[in-house]
């Protein structure tokens, strides 16, 4: 009888303590924790811009036999911009180093008249390029930067005379710096504007056609920019692994 008693408690308890036991929350993993992602400026970037040049011409008329010469002109140039750009930077903290070069096709151009409209200066640009630094400081999504480096473009004059036409096109190297604002909207798009001035040197031209060999020009070519764009970053990295709990 006594046994009874013991192996029906036995049996009861047993199947009390198994109820409870599939009653208790389970102990899977807990869910794997995947930290939000930083925005880092680091990486290979290519864009596109656009914009306005313009600048003030004052070539300086010289006689080459010794006769004097009438004031040399001033004239305006203008035109449209716009092309491709391609760059990396680097992150350290706050600060962003990177390099950048350009390439775009332009509408600039400009003309004049001189003595009393016998001649006539057109100049032209039609493409041009840059390789630069760059060096900026960035709250997160937002950067401001200085940039400056070589220039390049062929320059493109001609001059119409009483004696005949000159047309003379001189591949001219110099520099140009500048500035701009930047903000990433994504974590691989951005868009920018900026400012650059463009010194693009000093070139002498004898107008052996138009004047017979009688002038020359000396001209000092400047520019003026501002243009917009857009930049694509490239991922450099991949996203961090999710780290599992273990029990």
């Amino acid at each position: 009888m006594i046994k009874r008693i013991l192996f029906s408690t036995v049996a009861i308890a047993t199947s009390t303590i198994g109820a409870f036991a599939a009653d208790l929350p389970s102990r899977a993993p807990a869910p794997a924790f995947i930290p939000p992602p930083i925005f880092s400026w680091t990486g290979f970037y290519v864009g596109g811009q656009v914009g306005y040049q313009w600048a003030t011409s004052s070539p300086q008329i010289y006689s080459t036999t010794g006769a004097a010469t009438a004031a040399s002109p001033n004239y305006n140039q203008q035109g449209v911009i716009g092309g491709g750009h391609i760059g990396y930077n680097y992150q350290i903290n706050q600060y962003v180093l990177g390099v950048e070069g350009d390439v775009e096709a332009s509408s600039f151009k400009g003309s004049g008249p001189y003595a009393s409209g016998l001649y006539t200066f057109n100049t032209s640009v039609d493409v041009q390029g840059s390789v630069r630094g760059r060096l900026g400081f960035t709250w997160e999504r937002a950067l401001i930067y200085a940039t400056g480096g070589a220039a390049f473009a062929p320059v493109h004059s001609s001059y119409l005379g009483p004696a005949g036409f000159d047309d003379v096109t001189s591949t001219r190297t110099g520099w140009t710096v500048g500035g701009g604002f930047q903000y990433a909207f994504t974590p691989n798009w951005s868009a920018r504007i900026e400012y650059r001035y463009t010194d693009l040197g000093t070139t002498n031209t004898i107008l052996a056609n138009s004047s017979g060999g009688t002038l020359g020009e000396t001209k000092h070519e400047t520019t003026n920019a501002v243009r917009v764009g857009f930049s694509y970053k490239f991922d450099m990295y991949a996203p961090p692994r999710p780290i599992l709990a273990k029990y």
